[in-house]
């Protein structure tokens, strides 16, 4: 199944993802139980909400919403740097033995056809097409053998970078969380949905031409590696997300760079996980 956060009539809501144009809305019953996705992804309830959906819930069109971030809140949103071959080649950087993690605060987050902001602050505003994995239950010492069944589902994601900021010094930190410029979405799509992540394939596109594209199956580090590592040094909660890391590609990195302006398009699309689009506009 395909789950979708948005707000309708002034209020956050939920459901499951029909189309572009139509989700169907979580039962009022069921949304006071569980308030949210990442409460009925906790409580192990996406088969009950898909089963409701489907014989009361109320469709809702599009025009009559905005999406949220798939998951609007999580707890904990941790970002894998340097995870293609490709990408590790273009910044010259030497192989690493472990993965390397920064994290992003939840203001940080945006959704699918939502304005992308570009920072006064910055004159290099990047793209950065990447698979996201949330968390379903969560864990400590998650060993690998064991980390896929930690795994809600999986959703596109950008994580657009202000790189002079995130050069300013060794920590990354600063250039990735500018508010609202890491659209997630546009939905979940389920483990059942997606048996292997290996078989995807991701392509980010500005302006429709294609700036990255690349197989899932080139992640240096694999997704039980990443899981492991970081449920070592802190526990995962259901509804935290993990993007996996970027292929080369990047603006950054072209001869000449070439950086997200006001206007522009950007597309990050994963077979079977649907189109996370969004238009950059300049923040206020």
């Amino acid at each position: 199944m395909r789950f979708v956060s948005f707000e309708a009539a002034g209020q956050a809501s939920y459901g499951v993802w029909q189309d572009e144009s139509h989700w169907l809305q979580v039962p009022p019953a069921f949304q006071q139980k569980y308030p949210d996705l990442k409460a009925a992804i906790a409580a192990n309830q996406l088969d009950e909400l898909a089963a409701l959906c489907s014989q009361q819930a109320v469709v809702i069109q599009s025009s009559q919403a905005r999406l949220l971030p798939v998951i609007p809140q999580p707890g904990k949103i941790f970002c894998v740097g340097l995870n293609y071959k490709t990408h590790v080649a273009e910044t010259k950087r030497a192989d690493s033995p472990y993965p390397s993690i920064f994290t992003r605060f939840a203001d940080s987050l945006s959704a699918h056809r939502a304005p992308l902001p570009r920072p006064k602050e910055t004159e290099r505003f990047d793209f950065e097409g990447e698979l996201a994995v949330i968390i379903g239950k969560g864990g400590r010492s998650i060993s690998q053998a064991e980390a896929l069944n930690h795994i809600a589902g999986y959703a596109c994601f950008n994580d657009a970078t202000a790189r002079d900021w995130q050069r300013h010094t060794h920590q990354w930190i600063p250039g990735k969380n500018f508010p609202l410029t890491g659209p997630l979405g546009p939905y979940m799509a389920t483990t059942q949905e997606i048996p292997d992540v290996t078989q995807l394939t991701l392509e980010t596109r500005l302006n429709g031409e294609v700036m990255q594209h690349a197989s899932l199956s080139d992640l240096i580090f694999t997704l039980p590696v990443i899981i492991e590592y970081i449920s070592a040094f802190t526990p995962l909660s259901a509804g935290d997300v993990i993007a996996t890391g970027t292929p080369g590609g990047v603006g950054d990195r072209r001869e000449p760079p070439l950086y997200m302006q006001a206007g522009d398009t950007i597309e990050v699309e994963i077979s079977g996980l649907g189109i996370l689009r969004n238009v950059v506009v300049a923040a206020e």
